[in-house]
């Protein structure tokens, strides 16, 4: 993938509206447990708890509609993890970019063929956003997200069950 497409995959996910973290991230490789957590991170975190388990460094996004953190993995790189927040709680969590070292507890790792999520999960709803497809997983309190990018698996979320999968 040329560096056009990668950028235009960049603004898709709402990563060019982001002020990048200028120091690392710690979670480097990280689990989605679905209809659990991201990254040890889960819906209903504080802002501090979140700090606490992905650590200080992070960017904001001066442009979103809600109160968006990023942490990316290197200062001005696009990968990496971010969440949304209302009222002062996460109501979103979403890996950035497909970063390496990914996975569920059943093995699905980022960057797999997109029938993966299929073969692992069943047949899941499947939302048409702006470049890319978001799968999702239903739970009564927590929906699952699988984001695919050119039939392959570029991220994980989580989001409250009424929310847009479309980042």
């Amino acid at each position: 993938m040329g560096p056009r497409a990668l950028g235009a995959l960049a603004a898709a996910l709402c990563v060019a509206l982001a002020v990048p973290a200028t120091a690392f991230a710690p979670a480097r490789k990280g689990e989605l447990v679905p209809g659990k957590s991201l990254g040890e991170v889960h819906l209903g975190m504080t802002k501090a708890e979140v700090l606490d388990e992905w650590g200080t460094p992070h960017g904001v996004c001066r442009d979103c509609v809600a109160e968006t953190w990023y942490f990316n993995y290197d200062p001005f790189q696009p990968q990496g993890t971010g969440v949304i927040f209302d009222k002062g709680e996460v109501v979103a969590a979403f890996t950035v970019w497909r970063p390496t070292g990914w996975k569920t507890p059943e093995g699905l790792e980022l960057g797999a063929d997109g029938s993966e999520v299929a073969r692992t999960y069943g047949s899941l709803d499947k939302r048409e956003c702006t470049s890319y497809e978001a799968l999702l997983l239903p739970g009564k309190k927590v929906t699952s997200v699988f984001y695919v990018f050119r039939d392959k698996l570029w991220g994980f979320g989580l989001m409250k069950p009424d929310a847009s999968p479309c980042l």
